[in-house]
C-alpha cells in the first residue's frame, strides 16, 4: 500500500479531530460546531474559506501555480437522529444524535488531505474542498448548488467517497453507471367512512382498503418492472384508528421507493397511483396520493470512474479495487452534484467492526446502527486517495 508518509505522520491528529466530531454530532443544517472546527483547521493551514453555501456548508479553496483545471472533493458533515449505544470515551455526548454513518470520518479524511496539500502544494490548478451539510435527508448538496456552489467554485469534475462496512480495510469498491439508488418517499391517505366495529356494513373500511393497496403494490416490481431493473417498494408505516371498537374514517400508508433509473421510478409512481385509486374506488373510498422525489440515482461517469480506478489501484493495488461493486439501494445526495458535473463516487472499506474500542455496543458495525463507529485506520488511506486523485486530475490534459 502506497500511503503518503507525512499523512501517516499526523494520523493521530486527524484521528483526534474525527473522534471529537463523533463526540459532538450535529443534525442536518445544525452543523455549526462542525463547521467552526473545519474553518479553524483550514485557516490554521492557510487555506482560504468560503462559507454559507447550503447554510452551514464550508468550501476550502486551494490554488497553486497557473493551471486552469479545477477539481472538487466532497465530504458530508451531518449526523443522524438516533441514540448511540457505544460507551467508549468518544461516544456521542448528545442524546438522540449520533454519527452512525461515518460522516465524521469523511470530514476527517478530507481534512487530512487538506493539511497535506496545503503544506506540499505539489499540484498546478485549483482544489475545492467541499464540506457539505444535510446529506441525511436534507438535500444539502442540492442546497449548496442552488446557493451557487458551481458558479462560485467552477470545477471540471467532482468526486465523493463513503466508508463501507463489510469491505476489508485497504480496499475500494466502485462501478461505472448507477452505484446508489434514487430515494423517494410516499404517503397515501385512504378516505373511507367510520362506523362502530360491530356494524361494519355501515362503514367504508379504510383499514381493509389500505391493506389491499399495500399487498397489490408488491406486484409492481414483480410484474411491471423489467427483471433486469432493480427496484424496491417498501410500505413501512400504516397509521389508522384510535380504539379497538371503532372503524376509523381514514388510514395512511407511507414508505419509500428506490430505483436506479428515473424511467423505472416514473413507471412505479404511475402504477402505485393507479392501483391505489382503483382499489379504493372498488370499495367506495377515495385516496390522496403524494410521492416526494428526494434523491435521484447516483450515476458514476465512465471516464471519471476509470480515472479514479487508476488512482486507487496505484495506492492499494489492482486486487484491492473492486471495479464491479454491488450497487446499493441506499440513497445519497451527492447524486445532485453528479447531475451538474462529471465525477465518480467510491466506497472505501471500513472492515467488519473489530476495530471498535472497548466500550462498543454488542450490535453490528453497520451504517445507521447504534453500535457503529468509523474505522480510524481508514484516515490515511482516504486522505492519500484524495491527495493523489487531485494531483493526478490537475496534471491530466
Amino acid at each position: 500500500m502506497k500511503l503518503i508518509d507525512p499523512i501517516i505522520g499526523f494520523h493521530s491528529e486527524i484521528q483526534q479531530i474525527r473522534r471529537d466530531l463523533h463526540a459532538h454530532p450535529e443534525l442536518r443544517y445544525e452543523e455549526h460546531r462542525t463547521a467552526e472546527t473545519i474553518v479553524a483547521k483550514l485557516t490554521e493551514w492557510g487555506i482560504p474559506v468560503l462559507r454559507g453555501l447550503g447554510g452551514t456548508g464550508v468550501v476550502g479553496i486551494l490554488k497553486n501555480g497557473d493551471g486552469k483545471r479545477a477539481v472538487g472533493l466532497r465530504a458530508d458533515m451531518d449526523a443522524l437522529p438516533m441514540q448511540e449505544l457505544n460507551t467508549f470515551p468518544h461516544a456521542s455526548r448528545h442524546a438522540g444524535k449520533m454519527h452512525a454513518c461515518g460522516h465524521d470520518g469523511h470530514t476527517a479524511m478530507l481534512l487530512g488531505a487538506a493539511r497535506h496539500l496545503s503544506q506540499q502544494r505539489d499540484f498546478d490548478g485549483t482544489i475545492y474542498l467541499i464540506f457539505q451539510p444535510a446529506e441525511e435527508g436534507g438535500r444539502g448538496a442540492d442546497k449548496m448548488i442552488k446557493d451557487g456552489l458551481f458558479e462560485q467554485c467552477p470545477m471540471d469534475a467532482v468526486f465523493g467517497m463513503h466508508n463501507w462496512p463489510g469491505m476489508p480495510v485497504g480496499s475500494f469498491g466502485v462501478r461505472p453507471g448507477a452505484i446508489m439508488a434514487s430515494s423517494n418517499a410516499f404517503e397515501v391517505t385512504v378516505k373511507g367512512k367510520g362506523s362502530h366495529a360491530a356494524q361494519p356494513h355501515k362503514s367504508i373500511d379504510p383499514v381493509l382498503v389500505a391493506a389491499q393497496i399495500a399487498l397489490s403494490w408488491q406486484t409492481i416490481v414483480a410484474r411491471n418492472a423489467n427483471p433486469n431493473d432493480s427496484a424496491v417498494v417498501s410500505v413501512t408505516q400504516i397509521h389508522t384508528g384510535s380504539a379497538i371498537n371503532v372503524i376509523p374514517d381514514d388510514a395512511t400508508l407511507s414508505g419509500t421507493v428506490r430505483t436506479f433509473s428515473m424511467e423505472v421510478l416514473d413507471m412505479i409512481e404511475r402504477r402505485m397511483h393507479d392501483i391505489a385509486t382503483h382499489t379504493a374506488a372498488a370499495f367506495g373510498a377515495e385516496i390522496e396520493f403524494k410521492l416526494v422525489r428526494s434523491y435521484p440515482p447516483l450515476v458514476n461517469h465512465a471516464k471519471e470512474t476509470a480515472f479514479a480506478v487508476g488512482v486507487m489501484q496505484n495506492i492499494v493495488g489492482v486486487e484491492q479495487v473492486n471495479t464491479n461493486v454491488e450497487p446499493s439501494m441506499a440513497g445519497e445526495d451527492f447524486s445532485y452534484m453528479m447531475l451538474h458535473k462529471p465525477g465518480c463516487y467510491v466506497f472505501i472499506g471500513n472492515g467488519e467492526g473489530d476495530h471498535r474500542d472497548s466500550g462498543h455496543a454488542i450490535g453490528p458495525c453497520n451504517l445507521h446502527n447504534p453500535s457503529y463507529d468509523f474505522n480510524d485506520d481508514l484516515l490515511p488511506i482516504g486522505a492519500t486517495y484524495w491527495v493523489r486523485l487531485a494531483e493526478a486530475f490537475l496534471a491530466a490534459n
